[in-house]
């Protein structure tokens, strides 16, 4: 029926950053994502290693709890923030790759 679509690379990388970044064990990040009534905090491993995908309601929950878009969880061009939680707006996100410029 149709090809899968492809997973961002460093999801799993980026959410347990997150985690480390804020100190918090699995069981403690599942309670600030508030989370429980959702997902087991044995889920939380699968995403860190990219066994699982986060469902988009959890990504969305990761990103609020770290301060930034979404965006920077799925796109594996952007770091995350070297503070966590980051800056609502949002300065402080970098390109992993610096976007190409077109030829003259």
């Amino acid at each position: 029926m149709g090809n899968a679509r492809p997973r961002p690379e460093r999801l799993g990388e980026k959410l347990r950053q997150i985690r480390l970044s804020l100190g918090l064990s699995q069981t403690e990040l599942l309670r600030r994502l508030d989370a429980e009534d959702l997902i087991a905090y044995s889920q939380i491993s699968g995403y860190e290693t990219g066994q699982r995908e986060p469902s988009l309601q959890i990504l969305l929950r990761y990103a609020r709890l770290a301060g930034v878009p979404t965006e920077v969880l799925i796109d594996d061009d952007l770091d995350l923030p070297d503070k966590l939680p980051g800056l609502t707006n949002h300065e402080e996100i970098k390109r992993k790759f610096s976007p190409r410029r077109k030829r003259t």
